[in-house]
């Protein structure tokens, strides 16, 4: 995997006798550096399911949000969630004008994800329901209502910088090791749910090694599966049905080999878990939620905030960016950044690196992007349709690399537009 190299300290950038020199260096291709040599390296991405404690809150929180936005597509929603044994703390600043029984959108919550068993130590019907919710401070929200800051326009909540990326790794443009990751955590949710593994509980988590050979995969390395199970099931029958039916049923054929290794439970037990295993927080899984470590991550979390937060709706339009600049055959891999201040609609900054595959220059695209990509919090919020109750769904399995109606962002329909502006044909023509 190919990345840009920071300065050193040591490094003279702002001596004037030598900028002639650093420009010089910086211009150099860091992609055809010699010292740059490694062909062969392994990767890995984390999954969990939703059943895990801090996939639990998530939940919760983008639950909340979605009856909000049921009832008040303007609602302001930062909500934040604690899970523990036997209680949900739900705290944040909300504006809405909405009215929502938060207990029972809790508990229902709870419910669909499977906690319904008393003897887990976490259940919808038993556990404690504490909520604190405040308005959204008027100060921050004279920045995001048209007209009333120091900007006519509709401003961005707050201050930050958000990250998209796309590679031709998988079908859906996403890195390998995360797009396996989910793809297990998912086959464990489902055997679950249909109880085709009755002895499954909620809470699990898996972990996929892929190697490399130059920036390509060539086989899974390593699998790790650790799931929540009922204490009956003995470990040799647990291990090898995790194997036969839901590991190997969604690894690629082709890159699976006799040397690859597995670890499941490897402790050997795995039946305290959940919110009673561990406490469960919004926001601890923003790697989780978007490339599994692959290109970069701006730091700001997804859940339980509304649409106007450019943490969640930027990082989405900068995946949809990045997503159709990869499907447009402009580049083989693509990472946009997106940087915003509080209170001010356009973007301060948009990167493009493409890891030294692009086919016309990066800076074009860049421009392309700013032409024809809407990029501020009211045009990202209408172009991608976020204004509706669809954020629960996004709480687990990945925001990105899924083909669901609502995930807008996942649509490749810019595709046209972008190869016109680059003056290329049509895809499929010469």
């Amino acid at each position: 995997m190919m990345v840009r190299r920071p300065y050193a300290a040591n490094e003279k950038i702002y001596n004037s006798e030598c900028w002639e020199e650093n420009r010089q260096m910086a211009n150099e291709s860091i992609y055809s550096n010699r010292n740059a040599d490694t062909d062969k390296y392994l990767f890995t991405s984390e999954s969990v399911t939703m059943g895990h404690p801090d996939k639990v809150a998530d939940h919760i929180s983008d639950a909340i949000l979605d009856a909000m936005l049921a009832q008040d597509p303007r609602s302001r929603v930062a909500c934040e969630t604690l899970v523990t044994t036997g209680l949900v703390v739900v705290a944040g600043e909300v504006t809405t004008k909405a009215i929502v029984d938060i207990p029972t959108a809790v508990r229902d919550t709870i419910r669909e994800i499977g906690y319904t068993d008393p003897e887990l130590g976490f259940d919808c019907d038993n556990c404690a329901v504490m909520v604190t919710l405040d308005k959204q401070s008027p100060d921050i929200s004279q920045g995001v209502t048209e007209g009333t800051g120091l900007h006519k326009e509709q401003g961005a909540g707050d201050q930050g910088l958000m990250f998209g990326f796309a590679c031709k790794e998988t079908p859906a443009l996403m890195p390998m090791p995360i797009y396996l990751a989910h793809s297990i955590t998912t086959r464990l949710q489902k055997m679950r749910q249909t109880k085709k593994l009755p002895w499954l509980r909620p809470d699990g988590k898996s972990q996929v090694t892929v190697e490399y050979e130059k920036n390509t995969p060539k086989r899974i390395h390593t699998v790790v599966v650790a799931t929540q199970h009922a204490p009956s099931i003995p470990y040799k029958q647990l291990r090898k049905q995790i194997i036969d039916k839901v590991v190997l049923p969604v690894l690629p054929k082709k890159l699976v080999d006799k040397h690859i290794i597995y670890h499941v439970n490897p402790t050997g037990r795995f039946v305290l878990g959940g919110p009673k295993g561990d406490c469960g927080l919004t926001g601890r899984k923003i790697i989780v939620d978007t490339y599994g470590g692959r290109g970069s991550h701006g730091g700001g979390a997804f859940s339980g905030k509304d649409p106007t937060k450019v943490d969640r709706t930027a990082s989405y339009m900068a995946r949809y960016i990045a997503k159709n600049v990869v499907a447009a055959d402009l580049a083989d891999a693509c990472e946009i950044q997106l940087s915003y201040a509080i209170g001010v609609a356009e973007p301060i900054s948009v990167l493009v690196d493409t890891e030294g595959t692009a086919r016309i220059s990066e800076q074009k695209i860049s421009n392309i992007i700013r032409q024809i990509f809407p990029l501020t919090p009211k045009a990202m919020i209408r172009h991608l349709n976020l204004a509706r109750p669809i954020f629960a769904q996004t709480s687990y399995g990945g925001h990105f690399g899924r083909s669901l109606p609502d995930f807008t962002w996942e649509k490749t329909d810019m595709v046209g537009r972008l190869r016109k502006a680059a003056g290329l044909p049509p895809k499929g023509r010469k």
